[in-house]
């Protein structure tokens, strides 16, 4: 009989990107019988689930009555929360140890959890103001003090954010600019988000082996420099490099301009993940059946990049 796998998050881009690797999955599929929950049931996106054999149930993250209902039954849950959704930590470190409770409760064995380093601590204070990142970890701690096997699914830098918040603008001269707040020679970990089946699928197949283990989630570690030099091999544009700070990138939320100093300093003297990172995604790259998605390759799948291309 097919084990529930409960996927919060389902049509979003990492819960959505896990229910589309098992239902494409010869091995998992077998497996797992997988649940999605989201607030609203009958959006198109949650529709297309249902036509794919998922279940597709009501879940509120703010509502544990709601929770426990949609884990009921469950043997693995996958949680993910969306801090900027309400831009607090507090909310989000509730909603991450509600859903943990609530996997605890329905007896699941396995619970996986889309984490984040803690920067307050990896820089020793430096770093404050990263609080996406310091909420998912707060509920990590928790999560690793609960009586259920869990494994942690660390995402990079999201390739994606270079088709919305960091797409290149052409200047006043008509001349391609990238805006960050970052070097250009800063290596940033990179992940295709749509290759979040691949990094957990190990995790999926055997929970005993990966129990408290963190998977580190990126393709490699690349520069603006490398992305640059894609943009200009696959669309043979010429993209410039302008570091700029957070308070005058407007393409940004107001919240995420007044955290860019200190994520700025995460990404350039952290490269986000920290010093351990380099070898932690070596590790998890080693786990993965399927290679992820080159910068390359993104680039590629997704042109057109600048409208005329």
């Amino acid at each position: 009989m097919s084990k529930i796998l409960t996927v919060f998050g389902a049509t979003g881009n990492q819960g959505g990107s896990l229910i589309n690797y098992v239902v494409n999955s010869s091995k998992l599929s077998k497996i797992y019988k997988l649940r999605g929950v989201t607030r609203d049931v009958s959006k198109p996106a949650a529709l297309a689930l249902k036509e794919k054999g998922v279940e597709v149930v009501k879940g509120d993250m703010d509502d544990r009555g709601s929770l426990d209902k949609a884990v009921a039954g469950s043997y693995a849950v996958f949680a993910v929360t969306n801090f900027w959704e309400k831009v607090s930590a507090d909310i989000e470190i509730a909603q991450g140890k509600a859903m943990a409770d609530a996997a605890v409760a329905a007896g699941a064995t396995l619970l996986i959890w889309c984490s984040l380093p803690n920067v307050t601590k990896m820089s020793e204070g430096k770093l404050t103001k990263a609080h996406h990142f310091d909420s998912k970890a707060a509920v990590e701690t928790y999560i690793r003090g609960l009586p259920i096997k869990s494994a942690f699914f660390m995402a990079g830098f999201f390739m994606q954010n270079m088709q919305t918040m960091f797409k290149p603008k052409p200047n006043a001269a008509g001349v391609l600019e990238l805006e960050a707040a970052w070097n250009i020679d800063t290596p940033l970990p990179m992940i295709d988000i749509t290759d979040t089946g691949k990094y957990v699928a190990p995790i999926l197949l055997d929970p005993e082996k990966y129990n408290g283990k963190i998977f580190t989630s990126a393709t490699a570690y690349y520069s603006s420099q490398q992305l640059l030099d894609t943009w200009k091999e696959v669309t043979g544009r010429k993209v410039n490099f302008v570091k700029t700070s957070g308070e005058k990138m407007t393409s940004l939320p107001p919240e995420l301009q007044n955290m860019m100093k200190d994520l700025a300093g995460l990404a350039t003297d952290y490269s986000l993940f920290g010093p351990t990172g380099p070898k932690g995604l070596e590790w998890t790259l080693a786990q993965m059946e399927e290679a992820p998605t080159s910068l390359e390759g993104f680039v590629r799948a997704n042109e057109p990049w600048f409208g005329e291309d």
